[in-house]
C-alpha cells in the first residue's frame, strides 16, 4: 500500500516505522507544524511521546489525495492500536505540516 504514497510521505512512514529519528526529522521543514485530533501540538514533544517514546508504528490501510492522505492502523505502547487518518503538506522534498486524528 505504501507504494501509492507520495515519495516524501512514504519516507515519513518508513522513518516512523523504523524508529529512525534522524531520517524522520530530516524530512520535516525547519518550521513544520502538526495537529492531533484538530488541536495544534508541539511537533517534537508530540513525536517523542507518541512515536519514538512509545514505539509507534503505522500500518497503512488506504491512500488518497495523490498519496498525501492516508488511513492507517496506528499502534504504540501508550494507547494500543487505533484507526487514524493522516494528511500531509509537502513542500519540495520535505513535509511542512501533518495532521492526524482518529478515523
Amino acid at each position: 500500500m505504501t507504494d501509492s504514497l507520495d515519495p516524501v510521505v512514504a519516507k515519513f512512514v518508513d522513518a516512523l516505522n523504523s524508529g529512525d529519528r534522524q531520517a524522520f526529522y530530516a524530512l520535516l521543514t525547519d518550521d513544520a507544524t502538526m495537529s492531533d485530533d484538530g488541536n495544534d501540538r508541539d511537533l517534537r514533544q508530540w513525536t517523542e511521546s507518541e512515536v519514538f517514546g512509545s514505539d509507534g508504528r503505522m500500518d497503512v490501510e488506504s491512500v488518497s489525495d495523490g498519496g498525501r492522505s492516508l488511513v492507517a492502523n496506528y499502534t504504540n505502547s501508550r494507547w494500543g492500536s487505533m484507526r487514524t487518518a493522516w494528511r500531509f503538506t509537502v513542500s519540495g522534498d520535505r513535509i511542512s505540516r501533518f495532521e492526524t486524528g482518529q478515523a
